[in-house]
């Protein structure tokens, strides 16, 4: 060991010091809760450190005693052991002071959980219904609907290009809320038990089949914010994220609006004369998104769990059994009902159904239109 290094050993110990407690400060902020950008969620954020300072307390304390105990009364020290009976006062101290305890921390949680379980209405309140594996928002006041699926590319999920910065993060439509308006979710869920969990608004909530569950946020600060599923739903739990927008008012005015006419266009779809190359074109990027998980890009499905597509009799040869499984899914199956599609996608994709991986060529090679669905939904007298 240098000289230079021992004359300097104060300085050395402070600088290791300093870098410890900088990678320590580090590895803390990753492993801690993290601090939202709404009010409540920092009401959250605080009340967990308040309870951590006060648990920190309590161990420092009994391990003191502990400690102090195992050296100042050792047998070395103390040869002739003492006698002593049970002492009321200790008892009623050590009964009190957790009491007192548990008050101080309930207080202010309490506080917090009746904020968050406020269920008043709020200026825009939205629907959002679990499915495997996506989510559905309807926003109740302006009748919006759509379905927000994953967009992460394939080529990533199985490792054939680098993996981008929002990886399983990213969505196909996002979820938009004005800047500083109290936002309120009605959480349910369509097959099975989901979990909404948005964590920069400190909202975790279950989306359970039959129940509606609420929660809300108002969020003063611009951005783009991301969450996930949280329950363990099924084959691609992983791929339910959760992306919200909060945008400035006049933004999302621009955005109804918009979302109204793309509403009314598509209404106009029904009626209008599809050729088997337009409906085949739409229905493959209605299958890629609703359906390859279960029923595979060949069409093949998963043996013994999800059947094929690929030389189905029914998607061969039974038009109407066909669209009757898409509206009415398949009672004590996995295939759920799918008539949350608008008559466009339901068409599309199973005129696709019908015409790929030579379906059509072994098939009567028949195909389904938007009229079609429409006169399926009347009801039968």
């Amino acid at each position: 060991m240098s000289l230079k290094f021992l004359k300097n050993f104060p300085q050395n110990i402070v600088f290791a010091l300093f870098l410890f407690s900088n990678s320590l400060k580090a590895g803390w902020l990753d492993l801690n809760m993290t601090r939202g950008i709404t009010d409540i969620s920092n009401e959250v954020f605080e009340l967990h450190m308040l309870i951590f300072w006060i648990c920190v307390a309590i161990g420092i304390a009994v391990f003191s005693v502990m400690f102090y105990s195992m050296y100042a009364h050792t047998k070395k020290k103390n040869p002739v052991p003492a006698t002593f009976h049970e002492s009321s006062t200790v008892e009623i101290a050590w009964t009190i002071i957790p009491f007192l305890i548990l008050i101080a921390m309930a207080i202010p949680a309490s506080k917090t959980l009746v904020k968050i379980y406020d269920d008043e209405a709020g200026d825009v309140n939205i629907q959002v219904t679990g499915y495997q594996w996506k989510w559905q928002y309807r926003y109740l006041e302006d009748d919006i609907s759509f379905f927000s699926n994953p967009s992460t590319d394939l080529d990533e999920i199985y490792n054939l290009v680098p993996k981008g910065e929002n990886y399983l993060q990213e969505v196909d439509e996002m979820v938009l809320i004005p800047v500083g308006k109290k936002v309120r979710f009605l959480i349910t869920a369509n097959d099975v038990i989901h979990s909404w969990w948005m964590p920069a608004f400190a909202i975790k909530q279950d989306a359970i089949p039959g129940f509606v569950n609420t929660a809300w946020t108002k969020v003063d600060v611009p951005g783009t914010y991301r969450g996930k599923c949280t329950e363990l739903c099924g084959k691609n739990h992983g791929f339910m994220p959760i992306v919200v927008k909060v945008v400035e008012q006049e933004e999302y005015d621009q955005w109804v609006f918009e979302k109204k006419e793309v509403a009314m266009k598509m209404a106009e779809l029904t009626t209008k004369d599809w050729s088997t190359e337009e409906l085949v074109s739409r229905g493959e990027s209605v299958y890629i998104t609703n359906c390859v998980a279960c029923h595979q890009a060949n069409g093949e499905g998963i043996q013994g769990i999800f059947p094929g597509l690929a030389g189905s009799d029914i998607a061969l040869n039974n038009k109407d059994r066909h669209v009757e499984i898409l509206m009415e899914g398949v009672q004590g199956a996995a295939m759920n009902s799918f008539s949350y599609l608008s008559e466009v996608e339901l068409a599309s994709v199973i005129t696709y159904t019908r015409q790929a991986w030579g379906n059509a060529e072994s098939g009567d090679g028949e195909i389904v239109i938007p009229k079609d669905i429409v006169e399926y939904k009347k009801p039968k007298i």
